[in-house]
């Protein structure tokens, strides 16, 4: 016998809205963040402001001579409107495809390294020009410009950490009759394991890895040689994955173990196997998030393992035996519900 609860009392959030306020929290807390580095680096442009010129540069050309001049202030609000306009972009993603965590931290980073890296360019383009009559003398800094880029990863890194994983949503139904299983035996164990890598995203990170490379060596700037190292090992962290289902369920890993993400066998609501199209689908390559918030992992066009999990969430990878591994993952599932 089941009673009504009294009036008045809240309704509980269905699972497939339950992320919602997660996806806030994680949005305004790193858009705060974001905007507050933004916001220090003005105060240390107003502290300069009596040793600054009127004129600073602020664009050079490739030779590294300045060919574009604005006044601090101008250069300022010209960083904070970009972090607003880039915490604005992520904030939206997160706000309406947050219903995984993996894409809530990645929200999270990219608000806090968006003004991070704004903080840390203008801070860096004036810092040299204090004291400065001619604006015009000050060269451009690949060390600088890199310093710019990298650091603010190590803020991201902790706003990514800072994020709450999903909370545990075991399911309540059956897995549907009709879905795929593989013929184990009582007490029978079994493992799927495939690598999965290659794709477009290989061939063009290779060829970013040698513009970046030829251009550092065409400038001189050997300190930009960083940036074809950096990028040759996001693409092998991006395109390479190793994909395993066993009883406690589906883990997908990168070869430097991340990105990666682990589904539980008892939140597993079906596993099947669909066809991706990257650009259609998931708006490229790589570790990615379609509108409607799905995650996947897409290295190619082609075969995917799909899982569908509790919470209106659902995991897509690009993996060869697709059908193999949704059959075993779904009697994995069978199996933690009769736990």
């Amino acid at each position: 016998m089941t009673t009504a609860p009294p009036p008045g009392t809240p309704r509980a959030r269905s699972g497939t809205e339950a992320w919602r306020p997660r996806a806030r929290r994680a949005t305004a807390w790193s858009s705060l963040v974001g905007l507050l580095f933004t916001l220090g680096a003005a105060v240390v442009v107003r502290a300069w402001r009596d040793e600054l010129p009127a004129q600073v540069a602020s664009h050079w050309s490739r030779g590294g001579v300045p060919d574009g001049f604005m006044s601090p202030t101008a250069l300022v609000l010209v960083g904070l409107v970009s972090t607003v306009a880039l915490c604005g972009l992520f904030a939206a993603i997160g706000l309406t495809q947050g219903s995984a965590a993996s894409t809530r931290r990645i929200t999270a980073a990219g608000c806090v390294w968006s003004g991070a890296f704004m903080a840390a360019v203008v801070v860096g383009t004036l810092a040299p020009q204090r004291g400065l009559a001619d604006p015009s003398q000050v060269g451009l800094s690949g060390a600088a410009l890199l310093t710019a880029v990298l650091l603010p990863l190590v803020p991201a890194g902790i706003a990514a950490a800072l994020v709450p994983g999903d909370p545990a949503m075991p399911a309540a139904e059956a897995v549907p009759a009709d879905a795929p299983r593989t013929a184990l035996r009582d007490g029978e164990r079994a493992v799927w394991l495939r690598r999965a890598t290659g794709g477009p995203g290989l061939t063009v990170g290779a060829v970013a890895v040698a513009l970046t490379a030829l251009a550092a060596a065409l400038t001189a700037e050997w300190t930009m040689l960083v940036v074809p190292v950096l990028l040759a090992a996001l693409f092998v962290t991006m395109f390479a994955f190793t994909v395993r289902v066993d009883p406690s369920g589906l883990t997908v890993r990168s070869a430097t173990r991340w990105p990666g993400t682990h589904v539980p066998a008892d939140e597993v609501v079906r596993a099947s196997v669909t066809q991706v199209r990257p650009l259609r689908d998931y708006g490229g390559w790589g570790w990615r998030t379609a509108r409607d918030g799905r995650v996947g992992v897409v290295l190619r066009g082609g075969q995917a393992l799909l899982v569908q999990r509790t919470g209106g969430r659902s995991f897509a990878v690009t993996v060869d035996d697709a059908a193999e591994a949704a059959a075993l993952l779904n009697t994995m599932a069978d199996r933690a519900r009769s736990r």
